[in-house]
């Protein structure tokens, strides 16, 4: 290999021993999830009209993607929009090629429509605002899409990825899935869609600090408020219960098990000002925006006890953006690597501008076991024949079979 490869075992704690632990999770209907998921839809349908009209993927990058947030009223029984969310769209873009017009804005917009009208149901496409400012792309960096033989980096970026998850990071990740479930919304259906978890492990107790927007339409007082807030509290602890984490209690003198707690600035007597009520089930109706890349990470958390990059992932093109590419391939070679070699693992991979991405700069991997001659040179094999197949792993996110967690 061409690639430096530095192997060494662990100097920390394993984070399952570290005392506290910190793991959030931004859901779906969260501003800034919004923002990632709308520019990650726009980059895929992007690709693929390049690839059914010209055979390949051109040059883009739309990650700089914001939510702008509007102006709601929410009330008991249903309040009213003031002014709508606005999208607004940048980043760069192939508009021209072989002498053929390419419909950007059009597919901007569609996949805005398209993703928003799938998993957010009091949205109104019609209403939302969008706002086109996506420019050509720059001359060089199109080129290396043209260059025959090897695929080169068009920027100089790194990725990094561990597995397995922690059981915190597991939980996180489980509970927010489930409440944006149709399982959770059939029995919720004032459940909103922004939904935030702060996950904290302090030794052995875990706390759930959740914001969950409530649709006010399904609210008809204070009082039916916080009853139905109860409810929601009951119904995630019996999930954590069944998942093998039960409400705190005290066993053989220290604390253990879960705290689930809901929307913390609540209080009775205020009225609609002491409820979280949306109109839509978003907080990005009133005033509340996101932004591409600030919110998770490659695998769907933000982890400030793991190694993190702040490199945004969404909308940037999976031909040869490493900064999008290493970051989600970090995380598959981790996870095949704790599977196949048994050994848990951090990674970090780099790479320069102009580079062949399947050989990078450097990766640094940190293991748990002692770093022995036999592993290393297992850990070696393992990375010369994963890391060639990064090429087949771009289509993959292409065609949609790797999506953001």
């Amino acid at each position: 290999m061409d690639t430096l490869v530095i192997i060494e075992k662990r100097k920390t704690k394993d984070v399952e021993r570290q005392p506290l632990e910190i793991v959030e999770r931004k859901g779906l209907g969260h501003p800034d999830s919004i923002a990632d998921a709308i520019a990650e839809r726009f980059s895929r349908n992007l690709s693929n009209y390049y690839l059914d009209h010209f055979g390949t993927v051109l040059h883009y990058n739309v990650d700089k993607l914001e939510v702008i947030g509007g102006e709601a009223r929410p009330n008991f029984g249903g309040g009213k929009i003031i002014r709508p969310m606005t999208i607004l769209f940048s980043g760069r873009a192939t508009f021209d090629y072989r002498d053929t017009t390419i419909p950007v804005e059009e597919i901007a917009k569609e996949s805005a429509k398209s993703w928003i009208k799938e998993n957010l149901r009091f949205v109104d496409t019609d209403t939302v605002k969008y706002i086109f400012e996506t420019k050509k792309g720059a001359g060089n960096l199109s080129d290396a899409f043209e260059r025959e033989g090897k695929v080169y980096s068009n920027d100089t970026s790194f990725g990094v990825g561990y597995a397995p998850m922690s059981r915190l990071e597991k939980y996180v990740l489980l509970l927010e899935k489930y409440m944006n479930s149709s399982e959770f919304r059939h029995v919720f259906p004032f459940a909103g869609e922004d939904v935030k978890i702060m996950g904290v492990r302090m030794r052995h107790v875990f706390a759930f600090t959740v914001a969950m927007a409530f649709v006010d339409r399904f609210i008809s007082s204070e009082e039916d408020y916080f009853k139905k807030k109860g409810q929601v509290i009951k119904d995630l602890e019996h999930f954590l219960e069944k998942n093998g984490l039960a409400p705190k209690e005290r066993r053989t003198g220290y604390p253990t098990g879960a705290v689930v707690r809901l929307n913390e600035m609540d209080e009775r007597g205020r009225g609609t000002n002491g409820c979280y009520l949306t109109v839509t089930g978003t907080s990005a109706e009133g005033g509340d925006d996101g932004a591409v890349g600030r919110g998770n990470r490659a695998n769907g958390l933000i982890t400030p006890n793991r190694p993190m990059t702040l490199e945004a992932v969404a909308g940037k093109n999976p031909i040869n953006h490493i900064g999008k590419l290493y970051s989600l391939y970090a995380f598959k070679l981790a996870q095949d690597m704790y599977e196949t070699l048994h050994i848990k693992n951090e990674i970090k991979i780099v790479n320069r501008i102009g580079q062949d991405i399947t050989k990078p700069q450097a990766i640094s991997i940190t293991i748990d076991v002692p770093t022995s001659l036999e592993t290393k040179n297992k850990i070696r094999g393992f990375l010369a024949e994963r890391l060639p197949k990064i090429l087949d792993f771009r289509e993959d996110i292409i065609k949609g079979k790797i999506t953001l967690p």
